[in-house]
């Protein structure tokens, strides 16, 4: 990594690191009777490891000219393995969680094993941590692709991947010793909030710095989500994350907002994510990849662009149907709800765009299981955006809200969108960026396809049959206008429902583990026997005459 850099930027990097490990320092030794005093010493330890490795590498030679002929594709390596730790770490942490709902016995005597602290580190663990850091390590690799250009600098990247990596260890740490400003998704507290805004704004100037280097004429529709993704989970952050710290060595902060205020803010953010986060940037990885493995082109051009848009604009006020029956205005609420039926049509267009690009290549989906996971990944967006859109309805949200039900929304989206998509991306990018000719087994690809395909199901079948039958209970009442039965009735009915959902967490974790030894065994045992450098990808000899279809 060191070596890639130039000296100028050996030299930057020395800086940040130092400036990094004096942070930690003041943090450490200020906050020493503060929870802040722990998270100093995370940074000074995590600044510490930085400089020495920039250290270790600080008097290699210039690198070669020849670099620059080059994409560079370090960083993306990088971020695929870090995300594939990640999936393993926040998966097992949410089946921990699945089995104390099922067996709460089963949890220690300690603080940090309670259950409101395990619940978001799973949910910061595999949305931001696993999720995020596909998110960049893909969009490094598409940018660079689509533009035909090579990212402007080696530092940034760099940059942009390790300081966000810091920002994932202070969150979850965080909720470990029990730091956090209690919002819905735990947000980490206020100096997280800030390095994380330096680190995503860097970020942004990176993608922009490359695509204004870019030798296509044409910016591929891809680049419009992933720059969505990025643009707006900044004002979001920001945002939500207005607060003030009691003090600059405190951890504690209140926040700007109150009340109802508060919950309309936070759910504005909340929904936000799941649209910038969890749609836009997972649609511009599907956007490149799914055709790119079909070796067909996109359907419709004109349907990605119209479902841009769509989805730009009505997502942004949809946010309020979560706090439907809330103190929050009924007007606010209808709006939302209004918004979130009309939101259908550019979701089904994505969905839907994805699907028929696969005309002519259905005999490569059965074949292929990596095609296969990202043509289940349309599928499930395909179902999630429609029950997302019907749960908004104030009619039927009277029986879901506060019920299993939800959760299964949210984990046929996230199991069998999010996940699905990231894992055939990576099994399509692993081997050639790698330059092996497949991955170590497709065998193992077909394994991990069926057991996360099973576990998506289990799961959310498990969930959509508790979250029902809750519903029902808890508004079914007797003659006399009692209720007919007690919140501990609903919890023993739920039960094996809460067994079930374990188990398909556990299978989905498995096929996780199985993904990750998979693409270990690419890296390491591909290169011993083909005796692979690694080289980066040469740039196109030179620019096309004309418009072509980006790669």
């Amino acid at each position: 990594m060191v070596s890639e850099l130039t000296v100028a930027e050996r030299e930057r990097a020395m800086g940040i690191a130092g400036l990094l490990a004096l942070c930690g320092m003041i943090m450490a030794i200020g906050g020493s009777n503060d929870p802040l005093g722990v998270h100093g010493f995370i940074v000074l330890l995590y600044a510490i490891v930085m400089l020495f490795v920039v250290a270790s590498g600080y008097s290699a030679p210039e690198p070669s000219e020849s670099r620059l002929r080059s994409y560079y594709d370090s960083p993306t390596k990088a971020g695929i393995v870090i995300a594939m730790v990640w999936a393993v770490f926040g998966m097992f942490v949410g089946d921990w969680v699945a089995w104390l709902l099922a067996y709460p016995e089963l949890t220690f005597d300690a603080a940090w094993a309670s259950f409101g602290r395990l619940r978001p580190v799973h949910t910061t663990g595999v949305i931001f941590a696993f999720g995020g850091n596909a998110l960049i390590a893909t969009s490094f690799h598409v940018m660079q692709r689509t533009s035909r250009a090579r990212m402007p600098d080696q530092l940034s990247p760099w940059f942009v991947l390790i300081g966000y990596n810091l920002f994932c260890i202070l969150a979850i740490s965080g909720y470990f010793i029990g730091i956090t400003q209690s919002k819905e998704y735990a947000e980490p507290e206020w100096y997280a909030d800030i390095w994380l805004v330096i680190v995503w704004v860097t970020y942004f100037i990176l993608y922009i710095r490359t695509l204004m280097r870019r030798k296509e004429p044409h910016i591929y529709v891809a680049n419009w989500y992933y720059l969505a993704f990025i643009l707006v989970v900044a004002i979001l952050h920001i945002v939500n994350g207005l607060a003030v710290p009691v003090s600059f060595l405190s951890a504690k902060s209140y926040s700007l907002f109150s009340g109802v205020q508060d919950a309309m803010t936070q759910w504005w953010y909340g929904h936000n994510a799941v649209a910038f986060f969890l749609t836009a940037g997972f649609l511009g990885m599907l956007y490149y990849y799914l055709p790119k493995r079909a070796e067909r082109p996109i359907y419709s051009y004109r349907m990605s662009i119209v479902g841009f848009w769509g989805i730009t604009f009505f997502y942004m006020w949809a946010g309020s149907h979560h706090l439907h029956y809330t103190a929050l205005p009924q007007w606010v609420q209808t709006l939302g709800m209004t918004f979130s039926l009309t939101l259908l049509v550019p979701s089904w267009i994505a969905a839907a765009n994805a699907l028929l690009t696969l005309n002519g290549a259905w005999d490569k989906v059965r074949d292929d299981a990596t095609l296969r996971f990202m043509m289940i990944a349309a599928v499930f967006y395909g179902l999630s955006t429609f029950e997302g859109s019907f749960m908004a309805i104030r009619a039927v949200n009277s029986l879901s809200h506060y019920t299993d039900w939800t959760v299964g929304h949210v984990h046929a989206g996230a199991l069998g969108w999010v996940a699905m998509i990231i894992f055939g991306a990576f099994y399509a990018t692993v081997p050639s960026l790698w330059k092996r000719k497949r991955m170590y087994s497709p065998a193992l690809v077909e394994v991990h396809f069926w057991l996360a395909l099973a576990g998506t199901l289990v799961y959310v079948f498990a969930m959509w049959n508790s979250g029902i039958i809750q519903g029902l209970m808890w508004r079914t009442y007797t003659e006399s206008g009692t209720l007919a039965y007690s919140f501990t009735d609903s919890l023993v009915a739920m039960h094996p429902y809460y067994i079930a959902r374990a188990i398909g967490g556990l299978l989905f974790l498995l096929g996780a583990i199985v993904g990750c030894y998979n693409i270990w065994m690419t890296i390491r045992q591909g290169a011993e026997e083909s005796g692979a450098t690694g080289q980066e990808t040469p740039l196109p000899a030179a620019p096309a005459p004309s418009l072509q279809p980006a790669e």
